[in-house]
């Protein structure tokens, strides 16, 4: 199951008291203070990691709450320090407070760890309160207690290339052909219900990462059907593929397809109507579909790109023309 939005409640452990002893043995009558200091409290910490991309493991655990640490202990022992709760989360994912809604930390970077609530300070043992003027010092101080907080996660996947279009235009197909993602794939509009992601190869041995998202429809920018929600995901692109169906029975006309596409994701964020895009004519299997891309490009006064996942055509050119503009882009953010 897809989760892309998260609260959750995360205590960091106290730290542990320290301790209150005097020193007795058989050569020692009346020795001082030997209480040992509190351990420190563990930590939460959040580690941006690529072993998941949504935070479904997430849910339904409750506080995450680190461990305390240990009570100071005689003959000046300290008490133990607590682990850290280390909590993986895709990366890509944004951290928000909960009540105010500010932003708090975007974790862009894979293996990259933030604290997100630090453990409490252990209290320090009676040893420390000794002085010429009083030597049996009878007090400790408390473990501090640790932080307490409630935020919200959102993640947005961090991929190179984003496939956009409106339903059937055959993103799920390009995206199975391209790379080993296995998209769910039927002959109907919205069987994408979800991102996906997937790695091609380029030249070399280079290679890139792709997102598909739910097609989009008309007002969906205003709430209409699956895209808005996930729209999200393909902020962080660097470069946009408008897949525009030019078969035999596509949904709307091509030009009105990609006007529709423009729109919507104008309507959503400006500046992804300003990212670096290339419009790709889908399903052109026979000499009306590449008369369908040919007044496609007329129309709008671009290049278009005309592939068929079923065949294979034009798929080298589309990885080659893909790559080529990749390479003239800044790296995506977290890239090595």
């Amino acid at each position: 199951m897809f989760v892309d939005e998260l609260e959750i409640q995360v205590r960091a452990g106290n730290g542990g008291h320290g301790c209150v002893c005097f020193l007795r043995d058989a050569k020692t009558l009346k020795g001082g203070p030997n209480g040992g200091d509190g351990g420190d409290g563990g930590d939460v910490i959040l580690l941006p990691t690529t072993h998941c991309n949504t935070l479904f493991h997430l849910t339904g655990r409750g506080t995450f709450e680190a461990r305390n640490g240990g009570q100071g202990l005689p003959q000046n022992c300290g008490g133990k320090d607590a682990e850290d709760l280390v909590i993986e989360v895709p990366v890509g994912t944004q951290v928000f407070d909960a009540a105010r809604g500010n932003l708090l930390m975007d974790l862009d970077t894979a293996d990259k760890p933030w604290v997100l609530a630090r453990g409490g300070f252990g209290g320090r043992g009676n040893t420390h309160f000794a002085t010429a003027t009083h030597r049996t010092p009878r007090k400790a101080e408390l473990g501090k207690d640790g932080e307490e907080r409630s935020v919200r996660l959102s993640l947005k996947l961090i991929a190179d290339v984003g496939l956009v279009g409106l339903p059937n235009a055959g993103k799920s197909t390009l995206l199975a052909t391209v790379t080993r993602a296995r998209p769910k794939i039927a002959g109907y509009p919205f069987t994408t219900l979800e991102p996906m992601l997937g790695i091609a190869t380029g030249p070399g041995e280079g290679t890139f990462v792709i997102a598909d998202i739910p097609g989009l429809i008309e007002g969906a920018s205003q709430g209409r059907g699956l895209g808005d929600r996930f729209l999200k995901h393909i902020e962080r692109t660097r470069l946009l593929l408008h897949l525009v169906d030019c078969g035999d029975l596509p949904m709307q006309p091509p030009e009105q397809a990609w006007r529709v596409l423009r729109q919507e994701l104008a309507g959503y964020a400006p500046e992804l109507a300003q990212r670096p895009t290339l419009v790709v004519a889908t399903k052109v299997e026979d000499e009306t579909g590449r008369a369908r891309a040919q007044e496609l490009a007329n129309a709008i006064g671009q290049p278009v790109l005309a592939i068929s996942s079923a065949t294979g055509r034009g798929l080298n050119e589309l990885v080659a023309a893909i790559w080529s503009v990749l390479a003239t882009l800044p790296r995506r953010p977290g890239a090595d």
